[in-house]
């Protein structure tokens, strides 16, 4: 872990959606990051003025690689740039990975049940991808919270990890339009809706909850009330307390 800036080399730019984008980085000397940690980037004007992001880590591994997902803001300062020009050769500041509780460890025996609001899918695809790179056996399971189907990021890994991963249990909940032949309408996340998706209580899973914040305490806030020890949560969140289940 280094809280040190140093230089990332840009090697490619993948687009998730419309507003999104996957930015591989190379960072000369980095020994990997742990599943669910972030980096901070730093751009710097020729006038002189900063500005500083966060960004979670999509991939994790032991190499100098490490992937980011990042989700256009409207007015923002960073994001526009590197989703809309950012180009493979550019270099970037950045410093970490940093982050050390909202993280999974593949020694973990439990069970886990990862929710994600929206782009909060970026640090839980991290430890997705980790625990099927490992030997662990114990199962995961992931509610994926969106607007429409063309707002998902990971779309098609999600899809066939959903669907041929034996460790692996994707569902979805859309808010505002469902894909055609979905079996129920575009609704709200609901604790009823919550409560069918996802792992029991008596499994005893570790919960990983990462959305904008009135999701994430929402959410929370139902698992406590059905029961599931609060000891067992953990959650990060972004923006400030705009947006709904």
């Amino acid at each position: 872990m280094s809280t040190l800036w140093r230089v990332a080399d840009v090697v490619s730019g993948t687009p998730e959606t419309e507003t999104a984008r996957t930015i591989g980085l190379r960072v000369d000397g980095l020994m990997g990051n742990l599943a669910g940690q972030h980096i901070d980037i730093r751009l710097t004007a020729d006038d002189g003025y900063t500005a500083v992001r966060s960004y979670s880590v999509a991939t994790a591994g032991m190499d100098e690689l490490l992937e980011i997902t990042v989700d256009e803001l409207t007015n923002g300062e960073v994001s526009p740039y590197l989703v809309r020009h950012l180009a493979v050769g550019d270099r970037l500041e950045i410093r970490g990975p940093v982050g050390g509780w909202f993280v999974w460890r593949p020694a973990n025996p439990n069970p886990v049940q990862l929710i994600a609001g929206g782009s909060g899918v970026v640090p839980l695809m991290s430890m997705i991808r980790a625990h099927e790179a490992s030997p662990n056996p114990s199962p995961f399971r992931l509610l994926y919270s969106l607007k429409s189907p063309e707002a998902a990021f990971y779309r098609e890994e999600l899809f066939i990890l959903g669907r041929e991963s034996p460790k692996l249990t994707v569902d979805y909940v859309y808010t505002r339009a469902v894909p055609p032949g979905w079996p129920t309408a575009a609704k709200r996340l609901s604790a009823e809706t919550l409560l069918a998706k996802i792992l029991p209580a008596e499994d005893t899973p570790d919960f990983f909850i990462c959305g904008q914040t009135v999701f994430v305490e929402t959410v929370a806030e139902w698992l406590v009330q059905a029961g599931y020890p609060a000891a067992s949560i953990r959650t990060e969140r972004f923006g400030g307390t705009g947006g709904t289940p």
